[in-house]
């Protein structure tokens, strides 16, 4: 019955509906928790679903809220291993990679990290290990030492805060 209506009036204004993306989903939450067989779909990058939250007194709650989609973490981790292709970049510095690398991250956590920041860290996580193996091939002092490098670069990034 919803979706009939939402097509009569997107017929008004001259729309339609795609038959195959279009689906009614239940937002399940803390109070509403009959099941559904759809309770979750993706829109403009991220997933909205059930997914636990805090209220004001530090209690734990049900809430239906969206966050990173996998597909689009996919994309952004695809993005820094095949087109930034930092391994044959050894010949930057570290700082004009920081130059290269940071704008594009900003905007990322700023769109992606506006809710649910948590599901972001993923992403991060494999920029940083990208950068590790970007250090593991510049330097030579850290070749074969993963966990020096990674000693390394968070010094660096905690010697650079702002």
């Amino acid at each position: 019955m919803i979706k009939q209506r939402i097509e009569e009036r997107l017929k008004l204004c001259m729309l339609g509906l795609n038959p195959e993306k279009t689906r009614i989903v239940y937002c399940e939450n803390s109070s509403r928790t009959e099941g559904g067989h759809c309770n979750s779909f993706d829109f403009l990058g991220y997933t909205f679903r059930p997914r636990s939250a805090r209220n004001q007194r530090g209690e734990f709650f049900v809430s239906f809220s969206p966050a990173i989609s996998q597909k689009s973490a996919k994309k952004l981790r695809q993005k820094v291993k095949r087109e930034w292709k930092l391994n044959t970049r050894t010949h930057l510095s570290l700082n004009a990679l920081a130059d290269f690398i940071n704008p594009v991250v900003a905007g990322w956590i700023n769109y992606f990290g506006e809710f649910c920041k948590s599901e972001l860290h993923s992403v991060l996580n494999h920029v940083s290990l990208t950068l590790a193996r970007w250090a593991r091939r510049k330097y030579k002092h850290l070749q074969r030492r993963k966990t020096k490098a990674d000693a390394w670069l968070k010094g660096v990034a905690q010697r650079h805060q702002p």
